[in-house]
């Protein structure tokens, strides 16, 4: 909408607020501002020192003073200010308006979690189960416009989330989590790796990741987690796997006195890294809960979209308002010269 003629005859444009939002081109003649009134303190000095002077005889009483002499002194006033005006359209002043659109190329992201009678072992706090719950709704808050899913195993495999970037349904999904989900017993990662492939397959993400936690060796399933492992990186899914649990006595329930069983456990890593080999990911193996979360934050740090922005500046110049102004003080300055406001003995 076009603005009105006479939008710049206003005081507005002089109030501290509307000058503080400016930006200036070119800054250093706001600086010989201060100078204009130096300029005509030398020219009066000038004036006095080097005009003609006519001597006047006139007695005392005739030496009085009036307000209405200052006023011989509006035109000076008037050409001081069109001066400063001059040099404040010579500093520029702007406004810029700045939009940033942002906008980022998502990652797919499947979460492989093994909920096999084992991950009841407590050498994480409160269970292996549980801690790999907790640093997946870390995980999952951290994302940004990634399209994450789930898949749970034990003996079987199902897909309990697909890829979706709801993540308020994902952590609801995790907290429902539990070991009763699967009947079979045992740990078919390579059943887990199918399953996953499948969710991913008709993927056109520019990245499809796979994190895979587990906490023992292929003991179920009627597909070898190698194979399963190549097919998925034929899809172009990178595969991380995360080994949790120690070896040695690890407590795992409770006796009748109410004190922690233990048991002998063994951890079998060759095959979790051979998949991640092949995935063309990393291996990691997590001892306890403070190891766990640092893997997810690696893999986080890894697999980060790609942020894009496109900036848009958009400057206004406001330099013409006070030329403007200073073009019609200038004007009415030359009009007082023409009349008895002006002192024509000096000027």
């Amino acid at each position: 909408m076009d603005k009105p003629l006479f939008s710049w005859f206003s005081l507005d444009w002089f109030s501290p607020s509307t000058l503080n939002s400016f930006t200036w081109s070119n800054p250093v003649f706001l600086y010989l501002i201060a100078s204009v009134p130096l300029l005509f303190l030398f020219r009066w000095l000038v004036r006095y020192r080097f005009n003609q002077k006519l001597p006047v005889a006139v007695t005392p009483k005739d030496l009085h003073i009036s307000p209405l002499t200052l006023i011989r002194l509006f035109p000076e006033l008037l050409l001081m200010l069109a001066l400063a005006l001059i040099l404040l359209a010579l500093a520029r002043p702007q406004k810029t308006n700045e939009k940033v659109e942002q906008w980022t190329e998502g990652i797919d992201i499947m979460l492989g979690l093994d909920i096999s009678q084992s991950m009841q072992i407590e050498d994480f706090k409160p269970n292996r189960l549980d801690a790999a719950k907790g640093v997946a709704r870390s995980f999952i808050a951290g994302r940004v416009q990634d399209r994450i899913g789930i898949v749970v195993f034990s003996g079987d495999a199902f897909s309990l989330a697909p890829l979706t970037t709801d993540y308020e349904l994902l952590t609801s999904y995790i907290d429902e989590i539990g070991f009763e989900m699967i009947e079979n017993r045992g740990t078919a990662i390579g059943s887990a790796l199918a399953v996953i492939t499948n969710r991913m397959g008709e993927s056109d993400a520019k990245s499809k990741v796979c994190i895979l936690l587990s906490d023992g060796d292929n003991t179920a399933g009627n597909i070898d987690p190698i194979t399963a492992a190549e097919l998925a990186s034929a899809y172009g899914i990178k595969i991380y796997t995360i080994v949790v649990g120690k070896e040695g006595l690890v407590p795992y329930g409770k006796d009748f006195f109410g004190r922690p069983n233990m048991i002998e456990n063994t951890v079998d890593e060759t095959t979790m890294r051979k998949i991640a080999q092949i995935g063309g990911g990393e291996f990691f193996r997590a001892a306890d809960n403070q190891a766990l979360g640092q893997v997810f934050a690696r893999i986080d740090k890894f697999e980060k979209a790609e942020i894009k922005e496109t900036r848009f500046k958009d400057t206004s110049d406001y330099y013409f308002i006070y030329l403007q102004w200073a073009l019609v003080l200038f004007l009415f300055w030359l009009l007082l010269k023409s009349t008895f406001v002006s002192n024509v003995l000096q000027d």
